[in-house]
């Protein structure tokens, strides 16, 4: 799986190294800088680095209170060569926890393997065991690897009274987890540590359970004791059979100050069979009994052990246990915290985030002094966070951390010493090139800089080439303008595509140009990007399009004023300007046209020829401008009074015609003439006098009575006389 793994990550890595361009080159070196430390994490490479530097937590971790709740009973050198054997005689042992057991431990551990008699005094042991059932043996079980070395129980003691001390050693040697349960043959077995811990807090009402975050969990008192595995932490397919837990080892405060580190309270076999042990270092406590003694080879390291100079001292393998059992009764009782590790992807974010710091910061300073302080200040904030977790009992991933943030940054300080290399080369470059171009040419950089301008660009602004490099727009040109300029910039770096655009350009003599910009990016081998800028002076151009402008305008409103006064002449020439009904012209050529459609299309067509009743009269009494007033007061009645496709003309003096169109039928004239008398027959104020007249209608109708338009109106006109001799106020068919 992890070889698997592997080869993704390196397909990945020359994957985004050819991705790296602008705008993403922190992300992609972030990324593939990350990727490179979990590869050589996932491999096991940076596992002898990582627990080292766990290693100097313990060590650097501010003293505890020492450990009162457990006492060691040491067999150590002198009592050895006292004695004159080993192992030691069981009735020296019995005679041991006879005395132990009057002051009333807590619980008694020996750790010491008894799976073999040894006279004198063996069945005296066993009695003794049996009258101290608070009493925890050894046994060592035997493993896959090597299953021949397993060492049997105490003789005479019960199963239920033993413990397993099988230690596990990490690939530097050195102890960092401790075993709480172990299954052989479907049997579950718990260790000397957690049994000895489960019989000093069974008082206390704390018992073993499942926890309820985590049912495969032990939970003792307040603690929840979360189950090694394979990959936590720094460990790499590491053996995680069993229950394991990783062990947070106290450091306990030195009472001499010769000592490099400290222990647990200790006193030697010989005192306690002499009696001169005082009660309250045995009372209520766990008593351990194990051998000290050099000769016996019974050491272990632990984190404690070594420092970054110096020998690396181990601890005796009963101090050991003594460690295992403080950590699970502080936890369950105290709460002190148990070491616990982040979730593979919590890890794997937590060194991108670092790797992607490395690489963003080095890229926004470059500048080697402040690169050089941000990356040692930045490293000593990540050790000091990771302390301080671990202080709160999370291990976390330092040196992968540490790695991917240097590596990031080296990575990116190597890239932009290659990119200021390059762009040196790129300025000199365009110098030259562009100084033979008779155009004002200039050259950006992504901050909107002048890194490059040609001597034609230098004589149209005014100012020398030495005063404007490095400078920006805002620093020269009125703010409007500035404005402008950097919009166009930042379209052209956005879209990465050419733009060429229209502006305004005041040189140093504060006279303004109109110009043409062309803007172009451009990048060079190490990815370092520049805008290219071209101008053309358009000033003139404008002024002639600005002249052409203005001439069209004038044309254009000539133009309308010609052809409004060809439609007021047009309307003169077609309607009455008293009424403003259409006139007698007009009237003739819409009868001849609608007489052609009714003809094409097989339709009846009415035509009416009204004459007014009594108008000469109002002439003559009221005056001409109240008859003009009377005549634009029927005309309006009449236009009302029809379809929007029939027509009203005005022939002239009081004659009017109209023209229906598509009439169904003769009736439908009859009908129109009706609502036509109707309506002017109705009285008409003006000037507070209430005027009547009436009208005499003649009425002809297309095909009855014609088929062109010159006999119709004849016939209509003739009809309109008739109904005059007949009285008057009617209408008459030809």
């Amino acid at each position: 799986m992890n070889q698997l793994l592997g080869k993704r990550f390196v397909k990945l890595i020359f994957g985004l190294k050819q991705s790296l361009s602008r705008g993403h080159r922190e992300l992609v070196t972030a990324a593939s800088v990350a990727i490179c430390i979990l590869f050589l994490h996932s491999i096991g490479l940076l596992q002898s680095l990582e627990l080292p530097a766990l290693d100097q937590f313990f060590r650097l971790r501010p003293n505890e209170p020492p450990e009162q709740r457990i006492t060691i009973v040491v067999i150590d050198e002198t009592y050895l060569d006292e004695v004159g054997s080993w192992p030691i005689p069981d009735a020296k042992i019995a005679q041991l926890l006879q005395k132990l057991n009057v002051h009333k431990p807590r619980a008694i551990g020996l750790d010491i393997y008894r799976n073999l008699s040894v006279e004198p005094g063996n069945q005296e042991l066993r009695n003794t065991y049996k009258s101290i059932p608070n009493l925890i043996g050894i046994e060592l079980l035997a493993n896959d690897k090597n299953k021949n070395l397993s060492v049997l129980p105490p003789l005479g003691l019960n199963q239920n009274q033993v413990g397993f001390n099988n230690v596990l050693y990490d690939i530097d040697g050195k102890v960092r987890r401790s075993l709480l349960y172990w299954h052989v043959k479907n049997q579950v077995h718990e260790s000397f540590a957690l049994k000895l811990a489960l019989l000093y807090l069974k008082p206390k009402g704390i018992t073993p359970a499942k926890a309820k975050s985590n049912p495969e969990y032990l939970q003792l008192g307040k603690a929840t004791f979360a189950r090694f595995e394979a990959n936590d932490g720094a460990y790499v397919d590491a053996d995680a059979r069993g229950y394991q837990i990783l062990t947070n080892f106290p450091k306990l405060q030195c009472q001499s100050l010769s000592r490099e580190f400290c222990s647990f309270t200790q006193v030697s076999i010989k005192d306690v069979l002499t009696g001169k042990v005082k009660e309250n270092l045995i009372k209520d406590r766990i008593i351990l009994i194990g051998s000290t003694a050099p000769s016996l080879q019974d050491f272990v390291f632990i984190p404690y052990s070594s420092s970054v100079m110096g020998t690396a001292k181990p601890v005796p393998g009963i101090e050991l246990q003594a460690y295992f059992i403080s950590e699970l009764i502080s936890a369950a009782v105290d709460g002190r915290p148990l070491l616990k590790v982040w979730s593979d992807l919590v890890e794997y974010l937590w060194i991108f985030v670092w790797s992607y710091l490395g690489a963003m910061m080095t890229w926004r300073i470059q500048n080697p002094t402040r690169s050089l302080l941000g990356i040692l200040v930045s490293c000593f904030v990540l050790t000091l966070s990771a302390y301080f977790a671990f202080l709160y009992g999370w291990w976390i991933p330092l040196i992968p951390s540490l790695l991917s943030f240097g590596t990031s940054a080296v990575w990116m300080t190597s890239h932009i010493a290659h990119m200021q290399q390059e762009w040196k080369r790129s300025k000199e470059f365009l110098y030259h090139v562009i100084n033979t171009i008779p155009d004002p040419i200039f050259v950006k950089n992504e901050l909107h800089q002048w890194i490059v301008l040609n001597e034609a660009y230098c004589r149209f602004i005014g100012y020398p080439n030495k005063l404007l490099i490095e400078k920006s727009d805002y620093d020269f040109f009125p703010k409007h303008e500035a404005d402008v300029f950097r919009q166009q910039d930042d379209l052209v770096f956005r879209t990465q595509q050419s733009q060429e655009h229209e502006e305004e350009f005041t040189n140093a003599d504060g006279q303004t140009y109109k110009i043409a910009t062309k803007r172009s990016l451009h990048k060079d081998s190490a990815g370092n990007f520049f805008l290219v800028g071209v101008i053309r002076d358009i000033t003139q151009r404008k002024l002639m399009e600005e002249q052409l402008k203005r001439t069209a305008a004038e044309l254009f409103r000539s133009n309308n004023e010609l052809k409004l006064k060809e439609d007021h002449l047009r309307y003169l020439a077609y309607h009455d300007p008293l009424t403003g009904l259409s006139n007698r012209k007009f009237f003739a050529e819409q009868l001849n046209e609608s007489l052609h459609w009714a003809q094409h299309n097989n339709l009846l067509l009415g035509l009416l020829f009204i004459d007014l009743d009594g108008f000469k009269q109002v002439n003559d009494t009221l005056g001409h401008e109240t008859g003009d007033r009377l005549l634009m007061t029927v005309a309006g009645r009449l236009s009302n009074s029809l379809r929007a496709s029939d027509t009203v003309s005005r022939l002239g003096g009081d004659e009017f015609t109209i023209i229906l169109r598509a009439i169904p039928n003769v009736q439908i004239a009859a009908k129109v003439a009706e609502k036509i008398l109707s309506s002017i027959t109705k009285p008409i104020v003006l000037d507070g006098y209430a005027i009547r007249v009436s009208a005499s209608i003649g009425i002809s109708v297309y095909p009855y009575n014609s088929q062109d338009s010159e006999t119709l109106m004849k016939q209509a006109d003739a009809a309109m006389y008739r109904a005059k001799r007949l009285g008057k106020n009617r209408y008459e068919f030809a």
